[in-house]
């Protein structure tokens, strides 16, 4: 059995998971900030999965930041409580048992890439759309966290082939302007329509207006295509993934996988120039909000 924690800023879910990966059980709890506190609350997450299984499972963490190996302690956690803390040595100490912390982009990417949406592909980029703009890649069946920890982190390269009423770009939170995440995170969406139209509302009632027929929300939303597009497709020229895994609350945006791919060949290298296709499939995630704490599970490749 496998058990996987998605630590998060506001909530801890838990979930055990069969050898097949079939679910057998699953919890939330809100989260404490409070590092002690915390460890508390996933050492009774994991005893009650135990209980629910019927064995003592191997113990994944997804957290929102990284674990550094030559030190073992977490660091750019946005829950910054867990920042300096050597969180899985402590972690294993309680449980009694090895425990495995990865970044939590990274396990959405697992997730998809062990029986999600690009189950079986060589090499699958997993994006995560939301209030921020991550990543996570993996290769063969295993993440690829990079000689930084930093691999797939392309929320903060600029924007490739920008417009010149894209330049200097919306200023972003890293110090830089012109961020992909200033352009393509939630609040990035909203902010674009309210530069172009003057308008503020939600993301949500973009959508529903561009459905209604709205001029500015229509155009806002083939912006964000393009941009997405022309963001995916740099990304494409490095590291040519077979799949490209879209996740996060701004995945949802109705037809964005297909708009997306439709708009690939503009920018992908050669492609533009000949008849061959992008073959990188573009595609949602299969287990939606679920990703990440089954790819927390899935960083025990086999159970015990």
């Amino acid at each position: 059995m496998r058990i996987g924690i998605d630590l998060g800023g506001t909530k801890i879910e838990a979930i055990a998971l069969s050898p097949g990966g079939q679910e057998i059980a699953r919890l939330r709890v809100t989260t404490p900030r409070d590092y002690a506190a915390c460890l508390d609350a996933i050492a009774a997450l994991v005893r009650e999965l135990d209980r629910a299984g019927g064995a003592a499972g191997t113990v994944g963490v997804g957290i929102p930041g990284t674990v550094v190996p030559q030190t073992g302690l977490v660091k750019n956690a946005n829950s910054t409580w867990l920042n300096g803390q050597p969180l899985e040595r402590d972690l294993a100490g309680r449980l009694g048992r090895p425990v495995r912390v990865m970044n939590d982009a990274n396990c959405f990417a697992l997730s998809e890439a062990t029986d999600g949406a690009a189950a079986g592909a060589p090499v699958v980029f997993g994006v995560i759309l939301g209030t921020g703009v991550g990543g996570g890649i993996v290769v063969d069946g295993r993440c690829l966290p990079g000689a930084n920890l930093i691999a797939g982190e392309w929320g903060h390269n600029p924007l490739p082939w920008a417009t010149p009423d894209e330049q200097p770009g919306p200023p972003c939170y890293c110090g830089k302007r012109g961020c992909v995440e200033s352009w393509l995170s939630g609040p990035g969406f909203e902010h674009d329509h309210t530069e172009r139209t003057g308008i503020t509302v939600s993301g949500r009632e973009i959508v529903r207006a561009a459905a209604s027929g709205d001029a500015g929300a229509t155009a806002t939303l083939a912006r964000y295509h393009d941009r997405l597009s022309r963001a995916l497709a740099s990304l494409i020229n490095v590291l040519d993934p077979d799949v490209v895994v879209l996740g996060g609350g701004m995945s949802n945006l109705p037809g964005l996988p297909e708009a997306t791919s439709a708009l690939l060949p503009r920018h992908v290298l050669a492609v533009g120039a000949s008849s061959d296709p992008v073959l990188t499939r573009v595609v949602r995630a299969a287990h939606g909000d679920s990703s990440g704490v089954r790819g927390a599970a899935w960083l025990w490749p086999s159970s015990r």
